[in-house]
């Protein structure tokens, strides 16, 4: 019962098109930036390595290199303020979290076996 209520309620809030990518993958996430009265698009690219949460709650870790020091962003799916999600390396991974990447420096931090 509470279940289908749940579903009832945020069924028109969750985005369809935005499950195309998976662990792994290299996205470019735009995001829109307000600042005071002015909107625009941010773009945040790197390397997925964790998705979790479910429904609504649904979000995902995305790790990139910025000079020298790796920065993670915490996404959530079905934000309003996401305006798109691209697809920009399909990977093939082992391991459903990439925290292992965290670890890495250098040219070993981006490689993931691509398939």
């Amino acid at each position: 019962m509470n279940r289908e209520i749940e579903e009832i309620v945020t069924g028109n809030q969750i985005k369809k098109d935005r499950n195309v990518f998976k662990v792994g993958d290299a996205v470019s996430v735009h995001t829109i930036v307000r600042e005071g009265d002015k909107e625009r698009i941010q773009v945040f690219s790197g390397i997925v390595i964790a998705r979790r949460g479910s429904g609504i709650n649904q979000t995902f870790v995305v790790r990139k290199i910025s000079y020298g020091e790796g920065v993670e962003r915490i996404f959530n799916l079905n934000s309003p303020f996401i305006s798109k999600i691209t697809v920009d390396r399909v990977s093939k991974v082992l391991r459903s979290k990439l925290y292992y990447m965290r670890k890495r420096e250098g040219k070993s931090a981006m490689k993931i076996q691509e398939s």
